[in-house]
């Protein structure tokens, strides 16, 4: 029989199956987030530049496999946040005006290993009833068997419990001997690694004893459940029909391992994150991981967001520049449709506090000029390098909110010494002395409290010139006291009173705080401030004016009732954005930092952290940096900016040099 041919025209296939969907996805996503919503038939890596609409391709990809059918719970979303999870699917649910996407398994690493070990507890020899360790309760943990240890090695420079569960945890997360840890990050401990090897094997046997997992025991055990018991872990993984995983770029390499295993079998793995915004090295994030990712999935499609939703075309040039001197990456140049508007600016400044006073004058015309303080953000790499702007934002009444540090005087070792300037300025202020006399080994709150009967009834300078017999007082306490008087006799600037404190001091941070070298850097940022004091009074006065406050932990609660700018570390920073951004300290030695140089892995990090700063801001940059800057030992030294901002031709930017009338 002769068959017949008939032909389906172009216009009309699949018009069945988009009118069956309630989302318009060619109208709501551009062609790269179409693309990578709609394949779903092979591993996908999607790297996602800044501001090109990550969340919402994630968001969109949910309701699309939703809308596909089968049973939601079969699609696995992990995210790095229990809240982002939630508002991607709580999103996802209202563009479908249905409840069927909320019931996405969604969660972070640790929710999904903790679920999926309470299965599976026995094989690995636990009971499913677990208890879960968080930061302190591990910590209390390893100081009960750190006080177990000889009396000898106890006398020995041990680390304290907190050193000791940061080293047993970035050797769990980075699949890297404890020994190494130390020799890299801990060198001061190198003596005492045998030790310390040994005490994190009671720790773990003590755990598996008494039924007991930390936070990195649910990834490190889900990754030995899935690698160690070939059934388990193919009943594990044929229950998601479609995984995701958000800020790939930051997961350590058992996560990493963990997604491996997952889609190893079913290849439906998608992955989003951005090798440029990979800043999170100390936390044990595996930078390769989003490179390594091809390779493990040899069939993957890889699909670059580039369309940039949040900056001008002239703060995206200057970032791409910043970011195309990275020796490894993948090459994409962000774009966007918004009007080019003004070029990003580079700010010369003579001395810190010009580069503060710059700050506070440029925020006050950008609010004359329309611009809220809530849409401005100073960014910085580390916590203390804004103390000096933290002043002047307080003299000119401006009101600020710090995230990713505490602020000056919240600092432990920045108390201490101001204990000691308010203690010389008045003999009498009990709360100071104190403190400073609890530094000090062998006092204790009895003979502290002793010191301070006898210096509020006789005076700090008749009793340390001839102490009492029957006070019973250490040899140490009375060099501080004698210190106290000396000191307080001497009229002196407030910079010169530091440094004799300071020469005091440091011998006891070195005892107190293990990480006081990272610590001596607030103290020269302080030094710095205190320079351009006159008056002891005065300075400390300054201080004062503003109260400490606990840190706001949560980036997205801003309940505030009044206008104020944001103060952050770029670590902090990351995933938010404001009209206009400063990043302040951008020179060599401050940013990148001083230690960064010499490793270069390190100085990557640091390159991808300027531009994460720099891909914050909407339509105004501003990049400053001063030329002096104090040191103690050399007095004022001459600075380069950053070597991040060199790499920018200079018709990218604005050159601006500071006056004054």
């Amino acid at each position: 029989m002769e068959s017949k041919k008939y032909t389906i025209r172009k216009d009309v296939v699949g018009e069945p199956q988009r009118r069956a969907f309630k989302i318009d996805y060619e109208r709501d996503l551009n062609p790269d987030q179409l693309e990578a919503v709609r394949t779903i038939d092979c591993p996908v890596l999607v790297i996602a530049g800044a501001g090109t609409g990550k969340t919402k391709t994630l968001t969109y990809r949910v309701a699309y496999l939703v809308e596909l059918g089968g049973n939601p719970q079969s699609i696995l979303l992990l995210t790095f946040t229990r809240k982002s999870a939630g508002e991607m699917l709580k999103r996802a649910a209202a563009l479908l005006k249905s409840t069927s996407a909320e019931q996405v398994s969604g969660g972070t690493f640790h929710s999904f290993a903790n679920t999926t070990l309470r299965h599976y507890a026995e094989v690995l020899g636990y009971g499913e009833q677990f208890t879960i360790l968080d930061d302190s309760d591990a910590a209390d943990v390893v100081n009960l068997l750190r006080t177990r240890l000889s009396p000898e090695k106890r006398a020995q420079r041990f680390p304290k419990k907190e050193t000791l569960v940061d080293i047993f945890s970035k050797s769990e997360n980075t699949l890297t001997r404890i020994e190494e840890i130390i020799f890299k990050e801990y060198p001061r401990f190198i003596e005492q690694s045998e030790d310390i090897v040994k005490l994190k094997i009671q720790f773990d046997d003590y755990k598996r004893r008494y039924n007991l997992m930390d936070y990195d025991d649910l990834l490190k055990n889900l990754r030995r459940l899935l690698e160690e018991n070939e059934s388990v872990r193919k009943s594990v993984a044929g229950r998601y029909s479609y995984i995701m995983v958000d800020e790939f770029q930051d997961t350590n390499k058992v996560q990493g391992e963990i997604v491996r295993q997952l889609g190893t079998d079913r290849q439906n793995v998608m992955v989003v994150g951005d090798d440029a915004q990979s800043i999170y090295a100390f936390r044990g994030a595996n930078f390769k991981n989003i490179f390594d990712f091809p390779t493990y999935f040899p069939n993957c499609r890889t699909i670059k967001l580039t369309e940039n939703y949040r900056s001008t075309q002239g703060i995206l040039n200057f970032s791409n520049k910043v970011i195309d001197a990275a020796k490894e990456k993948y090459e994409k140049d962000l774009f966007s449709r918004k009007k080019s508007g003004e070029k990003p600016v580079v700010v010369t400044a003579e001395n810190e506090n010009v580069q503060s006073k710059f700050v506070v004058q440029r925020i006050l015309e950008l609010r004359e000029e329309g611009k809220t303080l809530n849409d401005v953000a100073v960014l910085f790499r580390s916590a203390y390098l804004s103390f000096d702007l933290e002043i002047e934002l307080t003299r000119a009444n401006i009101p600020y909110v710090k995230f990713g540090g505490m602020k000056l005087v919240e600092a432990a070792h920045i108390k201490d010494i101001i204990a000691f300037l308010r203690v010389i300025e008045n003999s009498q202020d009990a709360v100071g002395w104190h403190r400073i006399l609890l530094l000090h080994p062998g006092v204790g709150p009895s003979i502290a409290e002793r010191v301070l009967n006898m210096i509020t009834t006789a005076g700090v300078h008749t009793e340390v010139s001839a102490p009492e017999k029957n006070l019973k007082m250490p040899s140490n306490a009375q060099e501080l006291l004698a210190f106290i008087s000396e000191q307080s006799k001497r009229k002196v600037a407030p910079v010169e009173q530091i440094e004799s404190v300071l020469r005091y001091y440091q011998p006891l941070m070195k005892d107190k705080y293990e990480d006081y070298q990272k610590r001596e850097k607030d103290l020269v940022m302080f030094e710095s401030i205190a320079e351009r004091y006159r008056s002891m009074q005065s300075f400390l006065a300054d201080l004062a004016l503003e109260p400490p406050t606990e840190s706001v932990v949560d980036l997205g609660v801003k309940d505030q009732k009044e206008e104020q700018i944001t103060l952050s570390t770029i670590h902090s920073a990351k995933g938010l954005e404001w009209n206009s951004v400063f990043i302040i300290w951008a020179l060599d030695g401050k940013f990148p930092t001083m230690y960064a140089t010499d490793d270069d892995d390190e100085l990557e990090e640091e390159r991808r952290l300027m531009y994460v700063a720099c891909t914050r801001a909407k339509e105004n940059l501003y990049v400053t940096y001063p030329m002096n800057v104090y040191d103690r030992e050399s007095g004022r030294i001459f600075t380069k900016a950053s070597r991040f901002i060199e790499v920018v031709p200079p018709d990218l930017f604005e050159k601006w040099n500071l006056d004054f009338e």
